[in-house]
Order: structure tokens, then sequence, then C-alpha cells
């Protein structure tokens, strides 16, 4: 593993982590949930990756318009919009289903014993996260009580890319940009705040098909959670 443009950076205080994706298997869960709504309405013909393409471009939307609304109630309006686009009728029921879906979704194998080797370590975690409380709270309950502070959308009034997300989460936890370091999946949202606001940033590339954005590279490209500490073993952190 090569060192990065960490090296001869300062150790961070504090690591911040996108949660889906990256702690948690977003693609996977969502995946089934959707397969689980489309055969609720006993349609064959709608492929789960088209749909999910059409729900993630309304969603977005959604979280950028103002004013700021909850992910519950984003999740829904999305659901919604994404459904009727391919001619088919939501209900309470879908919104429902999606965002229990997402509470229970587990993390990636590797995570917790990952997560574990950083605070044991010394890092303090955080989760900076596009979601409410409520929904997050049953992702953190499989992360074997390793997170220190969890930073969410609800709490900012603020979706990522926005940096009023990043902005909250450092004031809260009495840090600069510089003490910091972000660990992420999504080079959309998390690679956009970090090429504004400056603040360092590790991309796990789990291989998905997202790509780097063309005017950003982060500081270090690992494909799982477990070379985060490696990685920083090796740069005497």
């Amino acid at each position: 593993m090569a060192l990065s443009a960490l090296e001869h950076t300062r150790r961070p205080q504090w690591l911040t982590f996108d949660c889906y994706g990256t702690l948690i298997q977003w693609d996977e869960g969502l995946q089934a949930a959707v397969r689980g709504i489309l055969s609720a309405k006993q349609t064959e013909a709608v492929d789960p990756a088209r749909f999910i393409s059409i729900y993630d471009r309304h969603e977005h939307a959604l979280e950028q318009t103002s004013p700021h609304r909850s992910f519950r109630s984003v999740t829904a309006d999305a659901l919604r919009l994404a459904l009727n686009e391919l001619g088919l009728q939501s209900d309470a029921d879908d919104a429902r289903a999606l965002t229990d879906s997402i509470s229970a979704m587990p993390p990636f194998p590797e995570v917790t014993v990952a997560l574990q080797g950083l605070k044991e370590a010394g890092y303090r975690l955080c989760i900076v996260s596009n979601t409410d409380d409520e929904i997050i709270a049953g992702n953190v309950a499989q992360l074997g009580g390793l997170i220190d502070r969890v930073v969410t959308a609800q709490q900012a009034g603020a979706y990522k890319p926005s940096r009023k997300i990043f902005d909250y989460a450092f004031d809260s936890l009495g840090v600069t940009r510089d003490e910091v370091v972000h660990i992420c999946a999504s080079p959309h949202l998390d690679h956009a705040a970090a090429r504004e606001v400056g603040f360092r940033c590790v991309w796990i590339d789990r291989g998905t098909g997202r790509t780097a954005l063309p005017d950003y590279t982060p500081d270090a490209t690992l494909a799982t959670l477990d070379q985060v500490p490696v990685l920083f073993n090796r740069l005497g952190w």
C-alpha cells in the first residue's frame, strides 16, 4: 500500500464517516427493499436497478430543495415520484417499508473490527450522514457501541454536499477541518464537500461503479474499511 497525500500531515483527533455505503451495506439493502416493494405491486416489468436510478435522482433533487425537510419525508416523496414516473401507484406502506429497511441495513463484514482497531488506536469516531436521527439509530446500534457521535442532516438542517452539515459537525465536535479525516464512499456527496471545504478525505472505493469527480482527488483511496488502520499505522499515526 503506497503512502498517500496524508503523509506529513498531522494525526487527526476525530475520524468522521459517511454511513451508508461506507459502514452500512446501502446498495445491497436498497436493492432488496426495492425488489420487495415492486414484488408487492405484482410487477416484474420494472428493473430494480432502473428504479433505483430514478429514485436516486428524485431523492438528491429533493434534498437540495428549500425548505429543508426530514429524510423520512424526502424518501416518501422520492419513492412516490419514482413509482409514478414508471406508471405505478404508491401508498404509505411503500415509504414505511423503505425507511424500515434502511434502519435495519447491516454493516459490511469488516467494519466493526476496523472501527474497534481505530478506537484502540485512540481515535474518536463520528458519523456524518444524510438521514434522520430515528432512522440511523438502528444502524448505529449494530456497530458495537464504537461510535462516539452521530451528526445527521436532521440536526444540521442540511444535506450533503452542502458544507453546512460539515461545518455543523466540526462545530459540534469542537475541531477544525485540520483535526479531522473524513472517510466515505460517495464522490457525488462527500468528495464534493471535501473539495469545497478543504478537509482531508479517504475514499472507500468498494468497486460499485461510483466514479471520482473530474476535479477532485481524495487524499487516499482504499478498497475496504479495514485498510484504514493499516494506512494510518504506516503513516506513523
